[in-house]
Formats: structure tokens, sequence, C-alpha cells
């Protein structure tokens, strides 16, 4: 039987993933690029919060986080990119919670999210949102897909080997 209930977190683990959320906040401020077309190293964060708190709690942090940028930013809401963010987030959790970091899972986890989030979802959300032929954007965001996955892969793979990252790991007792 499958466990559906929200595993507990004790106080550390609740003032952690506040921080992480807050600085996948100010981390989203540094984006590059426009509407269309936008790069910012947040996946790094999702990555870390799926990794160490699993599908359930990175899958509630990614939507909140992403209502409340909306809201920070003052831009238009769409659920769709909440539901992306949601999917992202247990995408990563699916290959890395209570697993090793390896090549495999981080290539798996960020191809899986590139294609199917970034390149379709994302681009379907903008089409509806701003009355876009699909086939318009796609070639270009799939594009870029293909430039940013690579770095992407690399990024989070040291990231999450990192022995900094490792030993606060530790600290936590994640």
């Amino acid at each position: 039987m499958v466990n559906t209930r929200l595993p507990k977190l004790d106080t550390l683990s609740v003032v952690t993933m506040g921080l992480l959320m807050a600085l996948q906040l100010v981390i989203s401020r540094f984006s590059v690029g426009n509407t269309f077309i936008k790069f910012s190293f947040t996946f790094l964060i999702v990555a870390l919060i799926a990794k160490w708190y699993g599908p359930w709690w990175g899958m509630m942090t990614a939507a909140v986080v992403d209502v409340v940028g909306t809201l920070m930013t003052g831009g238009p809401f769409f659920l769709g990119f909440t539901l992306s963010a949601v999917l992202g987030s247990l995408i990563y959790a699916l290959f890395l919670y209570q697993q090793p970091v390896t090549w495999w899972r981080v290539i798996g986890a960020s191809v899986l999210i590139s294609l199917v989030v970034n390149a379709i979802l994302n681009t379907l959300w903008v089409t509806i949102m701003y009355k876009t032929p699909f086939w318009g954007l796609f070639p270009v965001r799939a594009l870029k897909q293909l430039i940013t996955t690579p770095i992407q892969i690399v990024l989070v793979y040291l990231v999450l080997k990192s022995h900094t990252i490792q030993m606060i790991q530790e600290r936590l007792k994640i």
C-alpha cells in the first residue's frame, strides 16, 4: 500500500525549507531573457528541495514559490505554470529522493523536465496566455532547451554532489 501521508517535518526542516524557498525567490529575480524564453538558476533549489524533502514537500513548496513569485512581480498568474513547477519538482523527487546522486538520475530527471515541462507544457501555457501559435514558439523554445539542459545537468550534479551540500544534509539529518 502506498503511503500518501505528508511526511512530518521537525522545526529545523521547516526553517531550512523556508530559507530555501526564500533563496529560490531571490534567485528567480536574476533570470535572463523575456516572457517567451527565460533562464534562471532556480532549478538548483527545486532539485535540492526535492532531493532532501521528497515529492510531497517538493511539490507543495514549488506551488507556493510559484504563486508568491507571481504576486511579488505583479505579473499575470496562470495556473499552468504552477502545474509545471509542481510537475518539475515531482520529477526531480522521483529520480533523486532517497537515492544516490548519479549522472544517470540527474540526466533522466533533467531531460524529462526539459522536454515535457519546459519545452512542451510551458510553451503551451505561453501560447494560451498570449494567443501565439504553438508551432511558432516551439522550435525556439526547444532550441533553448537543447542548449540549457546540458548546463543544468552538470550544475545539478555538481551542486548535489558538492561537499558543502552533503555536509549540510548530514547536519540536517535528512
